[in-house]
């Protein structure tokens, strides 16, 4: 299975990066293509061309893996094209939440009813 993980990347600190690349070792010791963006598309890039790359990796994807933190952006954005491009998703982790709508709420309902 072809997976695509949503995290932050740009402020993601190397504890965060460290728990993501143990996280894609077990799921690619299982077989498992996995593209994690901090470490396989290119960073250096233009910020389109790495909305462009991300795009392309979460199409070609069967199933979006998700570590969500809200405080960041190119989550937001990877995850509207996730939702446009119709994507099941695991939540990985999430940010706990109450009562009413809010956007982790949303992620946990998305990963419900795909």
């Amino acid at each position: 299975m072809n997976i695509f993980i949503i995290s932050s990347v740009r402020n993601a600190d190397l504890a965060t990066k460290n728990k993501l690349d143990v996280y894609c070792i077990c799921l690619e010791a299982m077989g498992h293509f996995v593209h994690l963006p901090h470490r396989d598309t290119d960073q250096a890039a233009k910020g389109i061309d790495i909305c462009r790359q991300n795009m392309e990796a979460i199409k070609n994807a069967d199933e979006v893996h998700i570590f969500y933190n809200g405080e960041s952006q190119g989550i937001h954005f990877d995850l509207g094209m996730a939702f446009a491009l119709g994507k099941q998703i695991s939540v990985i982790e999430n940010e706990p939440y109450g009562e009413g709508k809010c956007f982790p709420r949303m992620l946990d309902e998305w990963s419900r009813n795909v």
